[in-house]
């Protein structure tokens, strides 16, 4: 099971927004995971994904990790956000954007 945490520790301490989620960025497979990518995607926001539907140990790793029962995750700058729900009424109340300047987080450059 560590290496399961390991990995996980790795991955949001080295990506500044990071998202487990079912699929990929470019192909979700479930409409909570797309909603989560069609945000950070619109805010212009550079972050990382890991496909939890590739890797069982993963899928269920990270649930125990976070205590949250549910996909897609969002961390950023190594804590814990939330879910589908919680970033989309973030994003709405403009939270989720004023937690991310105040972390530092890079945007992508403009298309």
């Amino acid at each position: 099971m560590s290496t399961i945490d390991d990995r996980i520790k790795s991955d949001i301490s080295s990506n500044d927004v990071m998202l487990y989620m079912k699929g990929t960025a470019m192909f979700p497979q479930c409409g909570f995971s797309a909603r989560v990518v069609q945000i950070l995607t619109h805010m212009g926001v550079t972050f990382k994904t890991a496909n939890v539907l590739e890797d069982d140990s993963l899928r269920e790793g990270i649930k125990h990790f976070s205590n949250w029962p549910t996909v897609p995750q969002l961390y950023v700058k190594g804590e814990f956000v939330g879910g589908c729900d919680i970033v989309t009424e973030m994003f709405q109340s403009g939270e989720l954007q004023t937690m991310l300047d105040q972390a530092g987080v890079a945007k992508a450059p403009a298309a």
